[in-house]
C-alpha cells in the first residue's frame, strides 16, 4: 500500500523534550533565516549571551537589552539580538548564569519542512477517503468515512440523499461548514497567488485525486469539490450553511461516526462565501483545467445573481443542530464575493458592487479578522489587482489603510516582549489570528516594500514556534515541546500517544492560561481556518 505522507524527522524538529518548557531562553525553535532577524527572549537576569556552534566554539557574542516588564505575562525579560550573524549551521544560545536554548539551525530552507507538514495536514483532514501518513516513525491511518453524506431532510426533502462527500473535516470535530471553508480557502488561494513560485518547490506527495494540478491546488480542489456540492441542486443559487450531524460525535475515529448527517438550510453569508470561493477557484484553476474553471465560475454567477435579488441578511437558524454555528452577518461576505467576481471576470457591475460596499465600510482594513470578518480578503484582492478600471480614490484609500494597518502591527509587535503582532489580545483561536496577520503584512509589503513588514510577519512565526510565554511550539509534532493533547477526535481515538502532526492549536484566552488538554476545546482545538493562516505564514518564508 502506498503511503502518501512521508515525513522524516529533521534533526531537532520533533525531538525536543518537555523539560525544555521550563527553560529561560525562548526563541523560534525551528531556527532562523540567514539574512533576517534573529532574536531570543530571556526571562532571567542577564547581561550577555554567546552563540555556540556544534563543536562548542563561541562564534558570536553580544550584550542583552532590558529588563522590560510586561503586565499580561507578569515578567521582566531581556532580549538577545544576533541578527548580524548570518553563517548557516547548527547552534544554540548560551546565556551565562541563566542557561541555554534548544539547538537550532540557521539556513535558507529552515522553514520548508514545517511549511510542508502544515499543508499536508489538510490531506490528513480529508473526509470521504482513506488517509495514510508516516511522521517521525509513526504511521497514522483513517479509513474512508462519511460516505453517506448527506440527507436533505432540512431542505424540504425528507429521507432523500444527495452526494455531499469529500472536503475536509472542519476542526476537532467531523462537521463541514461553508463559512469556515470560505476564509480557509480564501487565505490558501491567496497564498498560492502571493507565493506560487515558492510553493511549487514543495512536494506534498499527496494522492493523484486531481491529475495535472500542482500539489497545492490539488489539495485545495478536494475542498472546492465539496463546496460545489453545497449549492442547492435545483438551481436557485442558495448554499447550505453546513453539512453535519445534529450533535457532535464522541471521540471516535471518523469511519465509526455512523449517525446521519444533513445538508442544512441556506444562509446568505455561506452563499456569498461560496461565490467568492468559486470565483477564486475559477481564476487559479484556469491554467490547468479550463472545464473545471468554467464549472466553478458558472456556479458562482448563479449564486451571485441570487444574492443581488435577495439583499436581506438570511441568518442560519440552528434549530435541531448543536454543531458549530458559524453565525455571522453577511456584509463583509458580500463585499468579498463582489471583489472576487470582478477580479475573475472584469464585470463592471461587480466592480461597482464592490466599490459601493467598500465605501460603506469606509475602506477599513481589519487587524483582527477570521471567518466572521472576511472583508480584508476583498480589500486585498482589489488593492493588488492589475485591472485598470479601479476608481483611483477608492484604490488609494484602501492601499493607504493597508499600509497604516501594517504599520500598526509593526508597532504592536515592537512593544510586545514576545514580539506578538496581536499584542495583548487573547481569545479562542487567537493563534490563528497571529498567523493570519502575516497576510496583512505581506500584502502591505507588495504595495510598499518595507523590511519591517517582513520581519514582523517573521515575528508571528517566531511566536508560534517558541518565542512565547510558554517556551513551547503551538504546532503538533514540530518544534520545542509541541502540543500533545489537541482537541481532535482522531488524536483522541487512534490509540497513538503522539497527536496527528502539523496542526496549530487555538491558544489561550489570556497571556498565561493556555492548557495542553484534549477536553479544552476553547484552548487546544485545531481548525481549518487557523491552519490555513499557518500555511500562509509559513509559505512566505520557504526557499
Amino acid at each position: 500500500m502506498k503511503k502518501y505522507l512521508i515525513l522524516s524527522a529533521i534533526f531537532f524538529l520533533n525531538t525536543i523534550t518537555p523539560a525544555a518548557q521550563n527553560g529561560a531562553v525562548h526563541l523560534n525553535s525551528l531556527g532562523f533565516l540567514p539574512q533576517l532577524k534573529k532574536t531570543a527572549t530571556i526571562t532571567k537576569v542577564c547581561s550577555e549571551f554567546n552563540l555556540i556552534d556544534e563543536t562548542g566554539k563561541i562564534v558570536f557574542s553580544g550584550k542583552t537589552t532590558g529588563p522590560e516588564y510586561q503586565k499580561d505575562v507578569d515578567q521582566n525579560v531581556w532580549h538577545a539580538d544576533f541578527s548580524s550573524f548570518t553563517k548557516p549551521g547548527e547552534y544554540m544560545l548560551k546565556v551565562p548564569g541563566v542557561g541555554q536554548s534548544v539547538r537550532f539551525k540557521i539556513a535558507d530552507d529552515i522553514f520548508n519542512f514545517a511549511a510542508q507538514a502544515s499543508m499536508r495536514a489538510f490531506y490528513l483532514w480529508r473526509c470521504g477517503m482513506a488517509v495514510d501518513g508516516d511522521f517521525n516513525g509513526i504511521h497514522y491511518h483513517q479509513n474512508a468515512c462519511h460516505l453517506q453524506d448527506g440527507f436533505e431532510n432540512y431542505i424540504s426533502k425528507k429521507g432523500t440523499q444527495r452526494d455531499g462527500t469529500g472536503g475536509w473535516h472542519d476542526a476537532g470535530d467531523y462537521g463541514k461548514y461553508v463559512v469556515n471553508a470560505g476564509v480557509s480557502l480564501g487565505v490558501l488561494f491567496m497564498a498560492w497567488d502571493h507565493f506560487q513560485a515558492k510553493i511549487e518547490k514543495i512536494n506534498l506527495n499527496i494522492p493523484e485525486t486531481a491529475p495535472g494540478l500542482p500539489d497545492f491546488l490539488k489539495e485545495l480542489k478536494w475542498e472546492t469539490d465539496w463546496v460545489l456540492k453545497m449549492q442547492y441542486p435545483e438551481g436557485s443559487g442558495k448554499v447550505s450553511h453546513k453539512l453535519t450531524r445534529t450533535n457532535f460525535s464522541a471521540f471516535i475515529m471518523p469511519d465509526k461516526d455512523k449517525e446521519k448527517r444533513y445538508f442544512t438550510e441556506w444562509s446568505s453569508a455561506a452563499t456569498a462565501d461560496f461565490v467568492a470561493i468559486m470565483a477564486m477557484a475559477s481564476r487559479y484553476f484556469q491554467p490547468y483545467d479550463t472545464e473545471y474553471a468554467k464549472k466553478c465560475l458558472d456556479a458562482a454567477w448563479v449564486s451571485y445573481r441570487f444574492l443581488l435579488k435577495n439583499t436581506e441578511h438570511k441568518r442560519f437558524e440552528q434549530g435541531d443542530f448543536q454543531t458549530g454555528g458559524y453565525q455571522t452577518n453577511d456584509v463583509d461576505d458580500r463585499l468579498w464575493a463582489a471583489a472576487e467576481m470582478w477580479e475573475t471576470t472584469g464585470d463592471p457591475s461587480c466592480l461597482k458592487d464592490f466599490e459601493n460596499r467598500a465605501a460603506e465600510m469606509d475602506f477599513k482594513i481589519e487587524e483582527n479578522w477570521d471567518w466572521g470578518s472576511v472583508s480584508n480578503l476583498g480589500m486585498f484582492t482589489y488593492a493588488l489587482s492589475k485591472r485598470k478600471e479601479k476608481n483611483a480614490d477608492t484604490e488609494q484609500s484602501i492601499k493607504s489603510n493597508i499600509i497604516a494597518n501594517a504599520d500598526a502591527l509593526v508597532k504592536k509587535a515592537g512593544v510586545d516582549v514576545y514580539s506578538r503582532p496581536l499584542g495583548g489580545r487573547y481569545y479562542w483561536g487567537c493563534n490563528g489570528t497571529v498567523a493570519r496577520q502575516t497576510v496583512n503584512l505581506q500584502v502591505a509589503n507588495k504595495i510598499q516594500q518595507k523590511k519591517e513588514y517582513i520581519e514582523t510577519a517573521l515575528s508571528a512565526v517566531d511566536h508560534i514556534f517558541g518565542n512565547n510565554f510558554y517556551n513551547r511550539s503551538y504546532v503538533t509534532g514540530l518544534g520545542i515541546d509541541p502540543p500533545m493533547h489537541p482537541h481532535d477526535r482522531r488524536s483522541g481515538a487512534d490509540n497513538i500517544d503522539e497527536p496527528w502532526p502539523g496542526y496549530i492549536v487555538g491558544g489561550g484566552h489570556s497571556a498565561t492560561d493556555w492548557v495542553d488538554k484534549q477536553e479544552s476545546y476553547s484552548h487546544n482545538e485545531i481548525a481549518i481556518n487557523w491552519q490555513a493562516a499557518l500555511v500562509y505564514a509559513m509559505m512566505g518564508f520557504v526557499n
